[in-house]
């Protein structure tokens, strides 16, 4: 019989009456069973059932701040300390995709295979157990099973996008075994699909508590599998031209039930460009957009996940703390406080990913950028160049201490920039040009910046916490209406919105806001930061292209869960990172092979016979 685990919610009690009076009675050690409670006997009751379900969801957190592999290494997303210190002499692997990129030293290769295992292990058995539970109402246990086998799916996904053919239990695992053997890639779609399809069936529309898997989010993950099916990889996933008419189906469903929200800042959390001023009320998570979140309530529901992972950091979402831009070293900064919190750089965005956007016209650009930064502290006699002793100045608190203008409208003049460099201005002024280290390296204002990504952050978190309360989205509707442009662009046929185009545009102009129906233009060459020419990116019949609509996906999903797989599905993975991925300077070895990533050595000596690496590495 199986030891109890991994339930936290259940709290057996354990009667002390009588202990401290008895004394060292003969009694005392006598060894007796606290309880006879195991996991054959108390999975079989409802109460045990919910408690095994409940178990399955707190990995989403751990799996989805596993974000290396998806955001870094593409267009958008470069490694930690990446092009923008030019004290980093030696390209990250993740960047660059040298020789350090294998089986063994990518650290996130083996935790997040480990991590996806590990919940499918635990849904394989709540899906299992689930024959033995005869008092639960018909419908309640059918949702419960197939949020069980959403996860399980889920999982699946994630790792037949990374890895290709991989190990497919469907079973739980009673007895050690080193036997590991990979189902094909097709197999693996396949059971998605079957598992979706039921859980689309038997959830609910609304959940019973909220959270759970529902009936949309098994239409929206529909949608993006047979749109993944469709581009059918190396003719290796059974996919076929109707799986994008599908995609587009499940798609126009999730459109329906979920609404637009009236703007895209509504999404995250509530804050304020000027720090000093933050907002203070209670943030609002739960926007109708948003068809599923990881979860960061209290709940034991999401609550973090169990010891079984030493490693966890998944507390609390720490979406508001790991990208790029570093308020600390700007002047008047009183050093790391709540006002700014932390900015570790482990996802700094690209020079061509602020040139994506209009300024002016996309509100998503103001929202996701802080491009002025302020003294928090007043200081007296401020040298901005420490070379020049003489020159000082007095700073404010509230003042402005660094500014990055838009792209569109770079600082030219001399006597328009900043005394640290000559100018006139009692702030440093950074185009996009010369963003990181190259910008000045002798300046006092915080040499070596670039803007703050700021999407994600949430003010009033102690500097140096990670715990985030903020929910964070994993599907959302908006990314809908991209799926149906996309597999509309593939031949899809039948859609609601009616072409492509319209599909596209409805994202678009709900981040121009009031300027609906505007032409907003982004640098013709997004990757040459010394050129102004400009190129609109409205979509019409004639131009909506594959490349427009991943340009969309980086402006609205920025810093959320899908890049890498958006550029694999698509097979722009190569030409992309070589285009706008600033190592390419340095040299990127990015080749075919990197479509899929090495299966990570321990597995691979852990399995009898040994599973076969993926070809290259």
């Amino acid at each position: 019989m199986k030891n109890f685990k991994h339930i936290r919610s259940i709290t057996l009690a354990v009667g002390l009456t009588g202990l401290i009076a008895s004394g060292c009675s003969e009694d005392f050690l006598t060894e007796k069973p606290v309880t006879t409670l195991t996991t054959d006997v108390y999975y079989k009751t409802e109460a045990g059932f919910e408690d095994l379900i409940r178990s399955c969801y707190p990995l989403l957190r751990n799996i989805h701040q596993s974000r290396q592999l998806v955001l870094n290494g593409t267009d958008i997303f470069t490694s930690a300390s990446g092009w923008s210190s030019p004290l980093v002499t030696v390209a990250p692997s993740l960047d660059t995709y040298d020789a350090g990129f294998n089986a063994s030293s990518v650290a996130e290769l083996q935790s997040l295979w480990q991590l996806l295992y590990a919940e499918i292990g635990r849904t394989n058995t709540a899906i299992d157990r689930s024959a033995d539970i005869t008092t639960m109402a018909p419908a309640l246990k059918d949702a419960r099973v197939s949020e069980a086998k959403f996860l399980r799916a889920l999982c699946y996904f994630y790792l037949v996008q990374h890895w290709g053919d991989v190990p497919m239990p469907l079973k739980e695992i009673t007895s050690g075994s080193k036997e590991s053997v990979k189902a094909a890639s097709a197999d693996i779609y396949k059971q998605i699909i079957e598992d979706l399809l039921e859980c689309e069936a038997k959830l609910p529309v609304t959940a019973t508590n909220y959270g759970r898997i529902t009936k949309g989010t098994a239409q929206f993950l529909l949608s993006r599998v047979y749109l993944t099916r469709g581009w059918n990889f190396k003719n290796s996933l059974g996919g076929t031209a109707a799986d994008f008419d599908l995609a587009l189906q499940y798609a126009d469903k999730v459109i329906d039930a979920y609404p637009l929200a009236t703007s895209y800042n509504l999404l995250f959390p509530t804050r304020n460009e000027n720090v000093l001023k933050q907002y203070t009320g209670a943030q609002n998570d739960k926007n109708p957009e948003i068809v599923f979140a990881v979860q960061y309530s209290s709940e034991v529901l999401t609550n973090k996940t169990d010891l079984a992972f030493a490693y966890d950091v998944a507390g609390g979402n720490n979406l508001h703390s790991v990208f790029g831009g570093n308020a600390d070293s700007y002047a008047g900064s009183k050093g790391r406080t709540s006002d700014y919190n932390r900015y570790q750089p482990f996802h700094v965005t690209t020079p061509a990913m602020y040139r994506l956007f209009d300024p002016q016209l996309d509100s998503r650009y103001d929202h996701n950028f802080l491009d002025a930064g302020l003294a928090l502290a007043a200081v007296k006699d401020f040298k901005p160049i420490p070379s020049n002793p003489n020159l000082k100045i007095d700073i404010a608190v509230g003042d402005t201490v660094v500014f990055f203008p838009p792209w569109n409208t770079p600082v030219t003049n001399l006597n328009d920039k900043g005394i640290d460099v000559g100018g006139k201005k009692k702030f440093a002024i950074m185009n996009v040009s010369e963003y990181g280290g190259a910008y000045p390296t002798t300046s006092g204002f915080g040499a070596g910046e670039y803007p703050l990504m700021w999407k994600f952050w949430q003010p009033g978190i102690p500097n140096g916490d990670a715990q985030g309360t903020f929910n964070e989205a994993v599907f959302r509707s908006a990314e809908a209406y991209l799926i149906a442009a996309e597999a509309i662009v593939k031949g899809a046929k039948g859609g609601k919105l009616g072409t492509a185009d319209i599909y596209y545009n409805k994202v678009l102009d709900r981040a121009l806001g009031a300027k609906k129906n505007a032409d907003p233009k982004c640098a013709a060459n997004p990757a040459d930061v010394t050129s102004q020419a400009a190129v609109s990116y409205r979509a019409t019949p004639a131009n909506i292209t594959i490349d427009l609509i991943l340009d969309e996906r980086a402006r609205e999903l920025m810093g959320e869960y899908s890049r890498w797989f958006d550029l694999k599905r698509t097979g722009k993975l190569i030409e992309r990172v070589k285009k706008y991925n600033p190592w390419a300077n340095k040299g990127i070895l990015i080749s075919e092979k990197h479509y899929l990533r090495p299966i990570p050595q321990s597995e691979i000596d852990l399995s009898y016979p040994p599973l076969k690496q993926n070809d290259g590495y």
